[in-house]
């Protein structure tokens, strides 16, 4: 249960019931949120509700807030009822509340803040890196930002694809084709030299040419290039996206599509005629010339006449080219018809995860979902940040298969996936991240992942030692327990704690910011371990007493609800949740 809804839909009742007895019309109540208060020491929660409603109300905000606390003083799980300022509602639960919410996460479990099948289907795209070649750093946030996304809409109600989109139609792939049969002549036995220029010089090409000799011998070597060059290129590309897989799979991500832009480009382009055609009959197509760009040049610019998205009509800062004066399609022509695919399939939200580098596509893709799908579907999308590499605070330069990068593997391989997956969230996608080797394999409060699985080992060492004090640590057992004898302070601060994951969860998910879940449980894990160093001072607040058997049940079922949500979050995150650590 999240508590914040459940308190948003009280107050509006409340409203409701408070303006049509001053005969006043209920106006819609969306704007009406129940939050945390900013400064804690003012209550559990706050409401806006006279600040937004007075004024189309004409009333004064104070005045409003005054009716609506009173109705809402008669509450049972309210104790008190603050007004602040000019009209801010806060409210403090009574303590019986928090007992009673415990043993409703308690039986919720793994399915506490879940929400229920939201009938909404979302396409989440992310990676999306050129086939040429092993994942580097440089993909590792979009990757991890893109697939904690997924999870918490997932785990929010929505029917999630995840999604991959292979760029394998432009000239790249042909200097990946003609980088692999270099290699194939290597295995050959042939001397190839330096890796001229323009080509891929990474070793990671090298199985590629010793699997093209055992496939095809010499043969391919005798063919023409535009013979041998289409067959390089298919065996080139399904070779990269296995690697690929199988780097994305060290950070446990996998996608259910990889879809092939040259899908769109088969038939001379007939899929993006199509989508061009659709485009044109809603009077978004034309014939005209673009003015030159201002600063950095722009994609695809002629000083000629082109064939154009009126992309302006429809939010975007200018047009858009689909066609070039020669009659080929613009890189942009096919993301149109790549995006009609998307909502072909269903989709009513489109989410893309790009590099900050990218940011130029906002607006344009926004523009793409409101022609083609006249505000049935939107698209969004999350820009992530550079990473740099450090190693004791100084910059990482190192490089094994790659050629001239850092890879993912390298990464993982070194620090373990949790460490990475929980750094690249630690931070807000569009903020710069330093990532240090070194201070993400420590064993203290400055690891926040390390901090975080503590939490979770610890919880399983206290059932440990209960069970050797002769305690009962089942589940039955938590959930019959006194939990109302959970009356310290610090006991009822973590519960309050608890009951925040629900709207953080869905919050995170809501906004596309996965860091707000990685904060939330940093900071459950450090409430956790501050309750936990209180029973080393205060023996009677020790989560296993046996001299206070009721109680010492009541704190297990606690305990129990703090590793349940932890696990839930590391779960969306992606990370394990460690019953030891050494």
């Amino acid at each position: 249960m999240n508590i914040f809804a459940d308190f948003e839909s009280r107050v509006r009742a409340v409203v409701t019931e408070v303006l049509t007895g001053l005969d006043k019309p209920v106006p819609d109540l969306e704007r009406v949120t129940v939050e945390p208060p900013r400064d804690a020491a003012h209550g559990d929660l706050a409401t806006n509700a006279a600040m937004v409603l007075a004024k189309p109300m004409g009333l004064k905000p104070r005045d409003l807030a005054e009716t609506i606390a009173e109705r809402l003083r008669m509450d049972g799980d309210v104790e008190t009822v603050e007004i602040a300022g000019p009209g801010f509602i806060n409210m403090r639960l009574s303590p019986a509340f928090w007992p009673r919410h415990l043993a409703v996460l308690l039986g919720a479990r793994a399915d506490y803040g879940r929400l229920p099948s939201s009938g909404r289907k979302i396409n989440v795209e992310y990676v999306s890196a050129n086939p040429t070649g092993p994942m580097h750093v440089g993909h590792v946030r979009g990757a991890v930002v893109g697939d904690a996304i997924a999870r918490l809409l997932a785990f929010c109600g929505d029917e999630v694809t995840k999604e991959y989109y292979v760029n394998d139609a432009g000239e790249q792939i042909g200097v990946l084709a003609r980088s692999a049969f270099l290699r194939y002549r290597e295995a050959l036995g042939e001397d190839i030299g330096a890796i001229p220029e323009g080509l891929y010089p990474g070793d990671y090409l090298k199985p590629l040419g010793q699997s093209l000799k055992a496939e095809f011998g010499e043969s391919l070597r005798d063919m023409p290039s535009e013979e041998w060059e289409p067959i390089v290129r298919d065996r080139a590309v399904a070779a990269m996206l296995e690697m690929i897989r199988e780097d994305l799979k060290t950070l446990g991500i996998e996608h259910e599509v990889f879809f092939s832009e040259r899908t769109l480009h088969d038939a001379d382009g007939g899929r993006i005629a199509t989508a061009i055609a659709d485009l044109e009959a809603k009077g978004y197509v034309y014939r005209g010339a673009l003015p030159p760009p201002k600063g950095k040049p722009q994609e695809d610019w002629e000083d000629r006449e082109q064939t154009l998205l009126r992309s302006t009509a429809v939010g975007d800062d200018q047009d858009r080219p689909l066609v070039k004066s020669n009659g080929l399609y613009t890189y942009f022509a096919a993301d149109v018809a790549y995006f009609q695919d998307k909502f072909d399939r269903g989709f009513s939200e489109m989410i893309f995860v790009l590099g900050a580098d990218h940011s130029g596509y906002v607006k344009r893709l926004e523009a793409v979902a409101r022609a083609i799908t006249g505000g049935e579907a939107k698209a969004s999308v999350v820009l992530c940040q550079l990473v740099k590499l450090y190693r004791k605070g100084e910059p990482v330069k190192m490089s094994k298969r790659s050629g001239d990068f850092v890879t993912l593997a390298d990464v993982v391989e070194e620090v373990g996936r949790d460490p990475v997956r929980f750094m690249m969230l630690f931070r807000k996608s569009d903020a710069p991240l330093d990532f240090d080797f070194q201070k993400v394999t420590e064993q203290s409060k400055d690891n926040p992942v390390f901090y975080v699985q503590y939490a979770h080992a610890r919880a399983h060492s206290i059932f440990r030692q209960a069970r050797e004090a002769g305690f009962d640590t089942s589940i039955g057992a938590r959930i019959e327990a006194d939990l109302e004898l959970l009356d310290d302070e610090g006991e009822t601060a973590l519960i309050r704690k608890l009951a925040e994951f629900p709207r953080v969860v869905q919050s995170a998910a809501s906004a596309r910011e996965p860091h707000r879940l990685a904060f939330y449980l940093y900071d459950l894990a450090s409430a956790f371990h501050g309750q936990y160093n209180r029973g080393k001072d205060v023996p009677s607040l020790r989560f296993v007493n046996a001299d206070a058997r009721d109680s010492t049940h009541a704190r297990l079922a606690l305990v129990d609800a703090v590793a349940s949500v932890i696990r839930s979050g590391l779960q969306i995150i992606g990370a394990e949740a460690p019953e030891e650590m050494r």
